[in-house]
């Protein structure tokens, strides 16, 4: 009986899936249509609907249930949508493989919390017979873990229906855990649980506009701060209306700044700019670069989010610093790879000690694009590439959309290291781009990749190519410039470095790229930020305490995409 019953849950959960994802393809016209011709400037775009990201829902479980329950399963891949995953997190469902997966988490999760090790820490009471149903211990949990996985409380058919299966499951099998076991696989495996839902009130403004419900004006709040679902004090909140007024908006917002977890909203953040999720799968030519593991890689990640995480929020610096500081953080693994003896206690298998490091004001070494994470990102598998990289400062850094490569065009040359007529990417790039349908693109983005020339495709520095030297001279905006250092101050220097950390982190907000009217009010947070000095935290704490960041012009869930690449042929 117990195999029955898991089948059930799974077939529960896909029907209930498969009529919120059809029913949430379209643009609500009756609310998109309410809003005013005459609205003033400020007028929203839509509100989305965004699956949770794998980050996301291994927080919600850890915040619910405690860091010692196991997922036990895979996540379906997330898909990049105008530069953030954020954005595509709106632009995509789950397939029937997906569901499959999401299903055998929750059966994983919710058998952990009903055993005997997790059940009296989490399950707030006892039932009156453990070999039978108990409708008042059911509801009292399964209200409380309801109202943490939704990030609202449940609604009284929710309720309902949740304790009916679990008092039905618990007769059939004389268990009082086994019946609790089916309805919490079955909200785990819920739309309600898997998507955040940006649900609008029913009257709109006099402009036409819309505000967040206050649970869900919580949840985005949180999940813009915290990358998290909303927690006892902020719903709380909502729930008493004080997320509808500026005093008690800011007093939230205030609070959550001030946790240790707004570092982890923002590294969150960063880590979805930067692309930084991609060394975690990132892979090279184990003969030419044998000192590069997983290991190794995941230290790139991590140096690169300190070294960002010191400046714009422990020093609350200059957001353009990150490009020239010569501060950042090394581990003895990275520093065999940067050349630089970094002594520490590790050993017996023990993490990496983590220690601060400053480079000389003569070292080549400045800015985060001279760490080991963009730099061997940003190249193929057994080489560098200028171009990767030039690509990646303009697309990344500052926001710019490098055009694809054309179809048929012909990469050899640049890709073949070995020929003696080209030792050097530079040289090789310069006979690459005399093809009038390369030229173009090479321009802008080859520039800015030769100047991080010294640096092979993991990071380590050489003064030469195949016995010739390298030429890192470049320029950007008719700034010349040579070298990691001279590249890094152009970028700090140019206004697209600063117009582009602003647009991301509006973007990742809203889940959405800002629509046209709404280009005042981020014109207007990108003359506060330049008059601020450039500071990441305080353009956050603007944003999330402005009401036009909770409103929108109507409700849509567009249509599934496919991944954007990232790179560049060659």
């Amino acid at each position: 009986m117990k195999r029955k019953l898991l089948g059930g849950v799974g077939l529960a959960a896909a029907a209930v899936a498969a009529g919120v994802f059809m029913s949430g393809t379209a643009i609500n016209t009756a609310t998109a249509a309410a809003v005013s011709k005459n609205a003033a400037a400020h007028v929203p775009g839509v509100a989305v609907t965004r699956r949770l990201s794998p980050s996301q829902y291994e927080a919600t479980i850890r915040d619910v249930f405690g860091p010692t329950v196991t997922l036990g399963g895979r996540f379906e891949p997330e898909v990049r949508r105008d530069g953030l995953l954020a954005i595509g997190q709106g632009y995509v469902s789950v397939t029937s493989t997906g569901m499959q997966q999401y299903e055998a988490m929750s059966r994983a999760i919710a058998a952990q919390v009903i055993d005997e090790k997790h059940r009296d820490i989490v399950i707030p009471c006892k039932p009156a017979d453990a070999k039978g149903p108990d409708d008042a211990c059911a509801g009292m949990f399964l209200g409380k873990v309801g109202r943490a996985l939704y990030g609202r409380p449940l609604t009284k058919d929710e309720l309902q229906t949740q304790v009916m299966a679990s008092n039905m499951a618990a007769k059939e099998l004389k268990d009082f855990y086994q019946g609790m076991w089916l309805s919490l696989a079955s909200m785990l495996a819920s739309p309600e649980f898997l998507f955040r839902e940006e649900k609008l009130k029913a009257k709109a403004d006099k402009n036409g506009a819309f505000d967040l419900e206050p649970y869900a004006k919580a949840s985005k709040l949180s999940f813009f701060l915290w990358n998290a679902r909303p927690d006892d004090q902020l719903l709380k909140a909502a729930e008493k209306g004080e997320l509808d007024n500026p005093r008690g908006l800011k007093k939230q917002v205030d609070r959550l700044m001030a946790s240790p977890r707004f570092e982890e909203g923002m590294r969150a953040f960063f880590v979805d700019m930067l692309g930084l999720d991609e060394l975690d799968v990132m892979t090279k030519d184990a003969v030419i670069y044998p000192k590069f593991d997983s290991r190794i890689a995941a230290d790139a990640k991590e140096q690169t989010l300190r070294t960002i995480v010191n400046v714009v929020l422990e020093q609350n610096g200059d957001y353009r610093d990150i490009f020239i500081t010569p501060k950042t953080f090394l581990t003895r693994r990275l520093g065999a790879i940067y050349g630089v003896p970094v002594v520490n206690a590790a050993a017996n298998g023990a993490p990496e000690q983590w220690q601060t490091y400053e480079f000389a004001k003569d070292d080549p070494r400045v800015g985060i694009v001279s760490h080991m994470s963009f730099l061997a990102l940003h190249s193929p598998p057994g080489r560098s590439s200028p171009t990767l990289r030039g690509k990646a400062l303009r697309e990344v850094m500052m926001c710019q959309k490098v055009p694809a490569p054309p179809a048929a065009v012909e990469f050899k040359i640049v890709q073949d290291t070995s020929n003696p007529e080209y030792k050097t990417a530079r040289a090789r790039l310069t006979v690459h781009a005399t093809n009038p349908v390369c030229a173009g693109c090479h321009k802008i983005i080859d520039p800015l990749g030769l100047a991080l020339e010294n640096f092979d495709g993991t990071g380590s520095y050489r003064l030469t190519e195949n016995g010739a030297p390298i030429d890192t001279s470049g320029a950007l905006n008719g700034v010349s410039f040579a070298g990691a250092a001279g590249l890094g101050k152009a970028i700090h220097d140019s206004p697209a470095t600063s117009d582009c950390v602003l647009n991301r982190l509006v973007s990742y907000g809203l889940g959405r790229l800002p629509d046209k009217g709404e280009s005042e009010w981020v014109k207007g947070l990108g003359k506060g930020f330049a008059e601020g000095g450039y500071r990441v935290r305080d353009l956050v704490r603007t944003i999330a305490t402005d009401p036009a960041f909770y409103k929108a012009s109507g409700q849509a869930v567009p249509a599934e995409v496919k991944p954007e690449k990232s790179q560049a042929a060659n």
